[in-house]
């Protein structure tokens, strides 16, 4: 037996070790680092970036009308993208459309959408992390820029070319002009806030003097000068929707004029993110920006009726017929552009108002804080 073991043990060897060599063929490495590719935290791109993660997309749907997404799009799982908002409106329907769309989901984006409750609220989440990307007035990326923020926050597409605010007064006034407003009380905005600074620029448009012909209040948080006018507070008051459809269906106050027709063209709402997300992530960026564009198109090709039905989810509170009449005025008065391009005229407009307001310690350069390429791309 010991002389049998002896003779076929070299054999028994020789056949585990081939068995075990054709086994490791039929393996094939799936990634070569060492570890299958991995989507983005949409909490903390930065420690992506430590941890060596590579941010993979999947292909764009075969049905999209809007521009083709990266060529990096190989992965199927899709991507976490925290979206923070300066508030939840009706004025933003393009965005709503594109959720409830599910423009988003054919990006391969995963949207987590937060609201911020105010745009101060909305740049420190972006600047700690917390979100991706903010939606808020562009102003705030030139107050973060001149206070010398070492990660720039950019400006790649604009979504709101008007105003979104109307005045509203305790009485009809079918004949209103500005001055009509002098030496009264109005609800107004947070200083330093495009609400703000728009009406006051439309003041100063008409000849009246925001610290002089009139007295503004402006210690009412956002969100609340509604009710607070409803109470007796002020003569006038600067709305947002829907507290000014709110405040005419209760009898409580009247709109007589819309600061987004009288202040004209103004770059009042934009996407941004921090410029090393957007290097780390440019593909993110560009399905982002594809899906918000597919929204804009929607909403500018259907009718105040198709939209309100689209974006209703998103307004559970509000009911058809109110939501119906919101988006019609604000259809009426050209709110959202053709396209997400946030072109240098309207930058230089957004500095003049600034400037205007007090509110600007210098010019930064136009390129500093926009990018277009992902809005042109989009539109194409």
């Amino acid at each position: 037996m010991k002389k049998f073991a002896t003779r076929f043990l070299p054999l028994a060897i020789c056949l585990t070790i081939l068995v075990m060599a054709f086994a490791g063929c039929g393996k094939t490495s799936k990634n070569t680092s060492g570890h299958d590719p991995k989507v983005s935290s949409s909490d903390s791109p930065e420690q992506d970036a430590k941890d060596g993660t590579t941010e993979t997309v999947s292909e764009n749907d075969s049905n999209s009308t809007s521009a083709q997404p990266s060529e990096n799009t190989s992965q199927s799982t899709p991507v976490d993208v925290t979206l923070n908002e300066v508030a939840h409106s009706i004025f933003y329907a393009p965005m709503y459309v594109a959720i409830e769309k599910d423009y988003f989901a054919e990006e391969n984006i995963n949207l987590n959408l937060v609201t911020g409750f105010g745009a101060d609220k909305t740049m420190t989440a972006v600047l700690s992390g917390e979100a991706d990307i903010g939606f808020m007035g562009p102003e705030t990326t030139v107050y973060t820029y001149n206070e010398g923020s070492n990660d720039r926050v950019v400006n790649f597409a604009q979504l709101t070319q008007r105003a979104g605010n109307f005045l509203v007064a305790r009485e009809e006034l079918p004949d209103f002009s500005w001055q009509d407003i002098c030496g009264h009380e109005v609800l107004g905005g947070r200083k330093g806030g495009m609400p703000q600074m728009v009406f006051e620029y439309i003041l100063r448009q008409n000849n009246i003097d925001p610290s002089k012909d009139l007295t503004i209040d402006q210690s009412i948080d956002f969100g609340s000068t509604a009710a607070a006018f409803s109470g007796g507070k002020g003569d006038f008051s600067v709305e947002f929707e829907p507290g000014a459809t709110a405040l005419e269906t209760e009898g409580a106050g009247y709109v007589v004029a819309s600061l987004g027709v009288d202040s004209g063209y103004v770059p009042y709402t934009a996407f941004s993110a921090k410029s090393s997300y957007m290097e780390e992530h440019p593909d993110i960026i560009q399905q982002f920006t594809n899906a918000l564009q597919k929204g804009m198109d929607y909403t500018l090709q259907h009718s105040p009726e198709e939209i309100a039905e689209a974006i209703a989810p998103q307004f559970k509170e509000t009911d058809m017929e109110t939501l119906t009449a919101i988006v019609t005025r604000y259809h009426e008065q050209d709110t959202w552009k053709e396209n997400l391009i946030f072109e240098e005229s309207s930058f230089g407009l957004l500095l003049d108002i600034l400037s205007d307001a007090g509110e600007l310690a210098k010019r930064p350069a136009y390129q500093d804080l926009v990018d277009t390429s992902f809005a042109q791309k989009a539109a194409n």
